[in-house]
């Protein structure tokens, strides 16, 4: 749709005074501005209701194709509903790639004793991880209309080392790295990369915890106080691009921040199942935290999923995480742009 099309909706409804929307979709918008406490003039209104009833065909036209084995996922109304895909990438999408993308050549594992040729590494890994399970992982957040996706992660992955270290788990401050790292080429919350992000924790000595430094969902000036910091790292790792090499540093390592290409038509209405998107690209634009791994049904009917935590509340997809495709040729970018953090 586009936003001329909007334009001559919103001018009729303001003429003619008559809606020609669907009334049996009356109560359910309502009820959708409650739930989500939307406030808007008259006239705004208007083209929102617009553009939340394209989404609602959307949405109910995908769930049918998934009832019927079309698809591998469901989709469901939530706050971004009365968004166009133009205002959603722009609002919230705010990932880039860094400048400095060098890749580790080689993973090394440490395994220990020798194996026999007839060994397969990944026998040796879990099927199943969840590292929230083990209590690495805080509770999800919120980047509001702030494009700070990429700084989540970083606080996301350097939380689980802290916690694997010394058996505490603090949210550390998102705040902290939107409003300090514009020397490392982030720019708050217009766009920024984890790459950037780690390289601020590690130069400027620290990172504050949230208690000290909270979310603001905007830019400000940088109030670090190295008296506040709550977690320091010596280094990071860049992965290279292998859903293998993933894989192990999942199961082996913790919590893997990474970048990821987002399609705003299904992504963000993401309800259930495990996602794969073929209009997924290798462009990252988003960034989120792979807290685990694992798959639906039996090993061998080929549902593996990694398992995502995103930084659009609890009330998007699964409570705040998402099941996305793993082992679909590096689907949707999930490999593209993996790190960890040592501390």
């Amino acid at each position: 749709m586009t936003p001329a099309f909007f334009l001559v909706i919103l001018c009729l409804g303001i003429l003619s005074g008559v809606s020609a929307f669907d009334p049996s979709l009356d109560v359910e918008w309502k009820e959708w501005m409650g739930s989500f406490e939307k406030l808007y003039s008259p006239e705004e209104e208007v083209l929102r209701r617009a553009i939340w009833e394209e989404n609602v065909k959307r949405i109910k036209l995908h769930n049918r194709e998934n009832s019927l084995g079309k698809n591998t996922y469901t989709m469901g109304l939530n706050g971004f509903a009365d968004m166009t895909d133009e205002e959603f990438m722009n609002i919230v999408i705010g990932a880039t790639l860094p400048v400095d993308n060098t890749r580790k050549s080689l993973w090394k594992r440490a395994l220990g004793s020798p194996f026999p040729k007839s060994w397969y590494w990944k026998d040796a890994l879990p099927k199943f991880v969840d590292w929230r399970n083990e209590g690495y992982v805080t509770r999800v957040r919120n980047q509001r209309n702030c494009n700070s996706c990429w700084a989540f992660p970083v606080t996301g992955a350097i939380e689980g080392q802290m916690f694997k270290k010394t058996g505490k788990l603090i949210p550390l401050s998102v705040q902290n790295l939107v409003d300090c790292s514009r020397p490392q080429g982030n720019r708050g919350c217009r766009w920024g990369n984890t790459y950037n992000g780690f390289q601020y924790v590690l130069h400027n000595g620290g990172l504050e915890a949230q208690a000290t430094y909270p979310y603001e969902g905007k830019e400000g000036l940088c109030r670090y106080n190295p008296k506040n910091s709550a977690a320091k790292i010596t280094g990071f790792v860049v992965l290279p691009e292998s859903e293998d090499v993933l894989m192990d540093a999942v199961a082996t390592k913790g919590p893997i921040a990474t970048g990821i290409h987002v399609v705003s038509s299904s992504f963000r209405f993401y309800d259930g199942g495990v996602y794969y998107e073929p209009n997924c690209t290798s462009s990252v634009n988003h960034a989120v935290l792979i807290i685990g791994y694992g798959y639906v049904g039996n090993e061998t009917d080929g549902n593996n999923y990694w398992l995502i935590k995103n930084s659009w509340g609890r009330r998007w997809g699964l409570s705040g995480y998402m099941m996305i495709a793993k082992d679909r040729n590096n689907h949707c970018a999930i490999a593209s742009l993996a790190q960890y953090p040592t501390v």
